[in-house]
Parts: C-alpha cells; sequence; structure tokens
C-alpha cells in the first residue's frame, strides 16, 4: 500500500511537472507579447490602448502603399503613438519609391537622406514592399527586382545603421493559382477584391519563383544585411522551403503576419511537422498579425478584432485544443509549444532581431 501511494505522489508530481512546461489559456495577460507585425494609421489610440490591457508591445509598421503623402502621414502617426506610448510602441520606418531617376546617384542620396530623418525619430527598421518586383519598372518598362543593383546603396547604408530590413517581397504562392484553387479562403478573399494583385491574372508580370529568387540573391549579395521576412517570408505554403532559406541565411528571420492559417493548414495534415519546425527554428519566428486601425471602425469592433485574434493564435501555440479556422475547412490540433518557444516567439525574438528597448 505504501508503495502505490509513493508511486501515486511521483506520477501526479511527474505529470505536474510536465503540464508546467507549457503555457494555458489563462496565462495569455501574464506573458508579455510583442505583436511584430501592426499598423497603426491613426491617433485614436485604440489599438495601443488594447495592447496594453493584453500585455501586448506594437511594431508598426509604414508601408509605402500610395504616394508620397501617406508615406508621410503613417511617419506623423508613429512618431505621435511611440511618443505617447514610449516603451510600449515601436516603429518600422519606409520610403516613397519613385521611380523618376531610379538607378542615378540622386535617386539613392534622396532615399537615404529620407531615412536618415526616420531613423533618427526612432525607426527601429526599414520596410520595403511587393511594389518592389511587382509593379515598379524602371525607364524602359522593366520590373525593378529586389536585387537590382541600383537599391545596393540604399541596403548598404541600413546596412551601416545595424537595422534589419523588414520585407514584404512577393506574395502567397496562392496569388499565381486560380481562385478555386487557393489553399485558404483569405487569400482568395483578397484576390478577388484585388484583381491587380492575382498574378494569375497577369502571366506577363514576374512569376512567384523570380520573386523568391530575386530576394534569396539579395540576402547572397549582402551577407550582412539583417532581414526579417514578412508573412513567413512569402513561404507560408510549405515549411520544408522556408527552412531552406533559415538555414542558408543565418541573418534571416521571419514574421507570421497574417499566415498562421497557412501553419494551420499544414497542421491539419501533419501536425507534429508544424511543431517540429517551430522548435527547430524558435530563434528565427516572431510572432505578427497583420491587423490595422485605420481609424475607420469603431472603438469595439477594433477591440474585439484585435483581441480575438490574440487569444485565438495564442490557443493555437500553446494549448493541443482541437481548432477550426475560417480560412479552411477541417480541424486541427494547437501545437501546444513549450513555454521557452512561446517566449521567444512572442517577445525575446522580436527584441533581439529588432533591438528594442522593452520595459518589462
Amino acid at each position: 500500500m505504501r508503495n502505490r501511494i509513493v508511486y501515486f505522489i511521483s506520477a501526479v508530481m511527474i505529470f505536474a511537472g510536465c503540464k508546467s512546461n507549457f503555457y494555458s489559456k489563462e496565462d495569455f495577460n501574464s506573458v508579455l507579447k510583442i505583436d511584430s507585425h501592426a499598423h497603426i494609421d491613426t491617433d485614436k489610440g485604440v489599438f495601443e490602448d488594447q495592447a496594453i490591457k493584453d500585455n501586448f508591445k506594437l511594431l508598426t509598421i509604414n508601408v509605402d502603399v500610395a504616394d508620397s503623402a501617406a508615406v508621410i502621414f503613417q511617419h506623423k502617426i508613429a512618431l505621435n503613438s511611440i511618443k505617447k506610448y514610449p516603451a510600449n510602441i515601436f516603429y518600422a520606418a519606409t520610403f516613397y519609391f519613385d521611380t523618376t531617376g531610379f538607378g542615378t546617384e540622386s535617386w539613392s542620396k534622396k532615399v537615404i537622406s529620407h531615412l536618415e530623418n526616420d531613423i533618427a525619430g526612432g525607426a527601429v527598421s526599414v520596410k520595403i514592399w511587393k511594389n518592389i518586383g511587382m509593379t515598379a519598372r524602371n525607364r524602359n518598362g522593366k520590373f525593378i527586382m529586389v536585387d537590382d543593383p541600383a537599391l545596393d546603396p540604399v541596403f548598404n547604408f541600413i546596412i551601416s545603421k545595424n537595422l534589419p530590413v523588414t520585407g514584404h517581397l512577393g506574395e502567397p504562392r496562392n496569388c499565381w493559382l486560380p481562385l478555386n484553387e487557393m489553399t485558404v479562403s483569405g487569400d482568395s478573399s483578397y484576390f478577388a477584391e484585388n484583381p491587380q494583385y492575382h498574378m494569375f491574372l497577369h502571366p506577363e508580370y514576374p512569376t512567384y519563383e523570380d520573386q523568391i529568387n530575386a530576394r534569396d540573391r539579395l540576402l547572397e549579395k549582402h551577407p550582412d544585411l539583417v532581414f526579417v521576412g514578412c508573412h513567413l517570408g512569402s513561404l507560408e505554403w510549405n515549411v520544408d522551403e522556408l527552412a531552406k532559406r533559415l538555414d542558408k541565411f543565418p541573418n534571416m528571420a521571419v514574421d507570421m503576419a497574417a499566415r498562421i492559417c497557412h501553419l494551420q493548414y499544414q497542421s491539419a495534415r501533419d501536425r507534429n511537422k508544424i511543431r517540429d519546425f517551430c522548435i527547430k527554428y524558435q530563434d528565427r519566428l516572431l510572432y505578427g498579425t497583420d491587423l490595422s486601425d485605420e481609424g475607420s471602425k469603431t472603438a469595439q469592433e477594433i477591440t474585439d478584432q484585435i483581441h480575438t485574434t490574440w487569444l485565438e493564435d495564442w490557443k493555437y501555440f500553446t494549448t493541443d485544443e482541437k481548432m477550426t479556422a475560417p480560412s479552411f475547412r477541417g480541424e486541427f490540433e494547437g501545437l501546444q509549444l513549450p513555454k521557452e518557444v512561446v517566449r521567444k516567439i512572442y517577445s525575446e525574438n522580436a527584441i533581439k532581431w529588432y533591438r528594442l528597448a522593452v520595459i518589462k
């Protein structure tokens, strides 16, 4: 009887010890978290306030999505946010890709001068966007790819400032497929609404492989460039392909923004493979959402969307519960990653790769 009691107590202690290696849903608020890919485009403070409630820090990323006025506006909003929420909000700068004079020394000097001002204002990174490779063309009408030699002075300047580049280059591989063959509904909905970016409809544009190869050549040419690939580095469809790049480029990390559904899609088919990938590359993965606030929605709509997204993602990474996602049919199981891995993905990696001065 005594031996049975000892065995039972030992078993309980072992079980408790195993369980303590994992976070639960109840730990959500107590753990420091960083959303390393967000977009704050209003000075209302709703996004920032919700982040503080949920124990999140934010990296708001400026994007060259329209014109120079839009870039200036985003810069103004970012400066306001980091001033109002010091050590809670950080920002990545960008520059307007005006193709006038592209390839000349005056062009690169103009961009560098702009970035110097942004860095002086507190920017922790420089964002480059998919217009490089997908819309911007040189004077001969040829698409400008990210490994174009004319961009070398800009990248060399960023390297000299010890800042990372945050790069959204290309699109999900689904972009080159018919709508009915895309793996997740988020992609099919986006490209249905944005046919200008649905490359299946534009075979005259650079291919998916062209985008990835140009990015890889950039990293080969600039091995000292620290590069955080947005959206799982546009290799969201296959963790094996992503692993090849992470192995080849030690200065490359990736955020998960707007691509966690692709991990879940692969989880539904082979959960252990995705879990093993996250554990193996635990130092190279940054949590992010791509959530935004442009000021058009009510405060309640914004806070509900943000809080719900953060909670659902936390559940996926920390528990082994059965889950479903609106992006595709089928059930999948949470990854239940060890605490150490969760902390790296949710905060430590962002602090390391972006050199964030976070007060815990």
